[in-house]
């Protein structure tokens, strides 16, 4: 897949995810779905990460590029974090929230190093 693709989707993902923490969506899990909201919460950075790590490959190759990615990222949590706090009255800032956040940031980041990069830059 091409750079432009990546980064479509890198930037969806980045999207999706600030409307997803800063919007009520009502009751619009179905009932019989059950699933933890840490879990979207490690869900949603694992997809964030790797899309915005394959969109840089090339350059994330380099550990210096893949770790401001990840930087930006936790901060981009936070920053989500404390909108909730701020912009909603029906949301508040969790701290178990930055953690899952980062769980799924770094699994993104160890699946990139680990499995990923070598394929994709062969």
């Amino acid at each position: 897949m091409e750079r432009k693709h990546y980064l479509f989707i890198a930037i969806f993902f980045t999207l999706i995810i600030g409307f997803g923490s800063l919007v009520t969506m009502g009751n619009s899990m179905p009932s019989k779905i059950s699933i933890s909201d840490k879990t979207i919460h490690t869900i949603a950075y694992f997809l964030l990460t790797l899309s915005w790590l394959l969109t840089y490959k090339n350059k994330a190759s380099k550990l210096k590029i893949s770790i401001l990615i990840i930087v930006l990222i936790f901060f981009y949590g936070i920053i989500i974090e404390v909108l909730q706090g701020i912009v909603t009255n029906y949301r508040q800032p969790e701290i178990n929230d930055l953690i899952a956040n980062l769980v799924g940031i770094l699994l993104a980041f160890t699946i990139f190093k680990m499995v990923l990069q070598k394929k994709l830059l062969k």
